[in-house]
């Protein structure tokens, strides 16, 4: 069996990035293990569905309530920074500049947040921190 080489990428809510790599003989089990070390350093969203996320949102930077609004709103479609900023403004009930909510975007396309591509001219972007995308990287080397 050729021997096969996984990387796996995430980032948490303050920015910091770790990279986990396994190379070897790659097993369900094995792979399940780095998964729950990746749930461990956080990289799993958690549902937070009770009553007081909205209150804990906002006590957050405006970064931090951009990723909330995210988390909560598209957590596996993609959207424009458009209809981020209308969510915000509705969910937050105070004001939010395109430009500012663009330009967190883009800082969490850098930190491997969100991921984004180009659709008719217009910029959409979808959360990167699934359980399904955390293995960003895997490559398949003979050895």
């Amino acid at each position: 069996m050729p021997a096969r080489k996984m990387r796996i990428e995430l980032s948490d809510n303050e920015g910091n990035r770790y990279t986990i790599s396994f190379e070897g003989r790659v097993t369900r089990e094995k792979t399940l293990r780095l998964l729950d070390l990746v749930e461990l350093l956080g990289g799993v969203p958690t549902d937070e569905t009770d009553s007081g996320s909205a209150n804990r949102a906002n006590q957050l930077s405006k970064y931090d309530k951009t990723y909330y609004i995210i988390k909560k709103y598209f957590p596996l479609v993609w959207f424009s920074s458009k209809e981020a900023q209308s969510v915000y403004e509705q969910e937050l009930k105070e004001p939010a500049n395109l430009s500012t909510i663009s330009t967190y975007l883009s800082r969490m396309v850098g930190r491997g947040m969100l991921v984004r591509k180009k659709v008719s001219g217009y910029l959409k972007y979808r959360m990167a921190s699934t359980l399904s995308s955390r293995v960003v990287k895997q490559k398949i080397h003979t050895g």
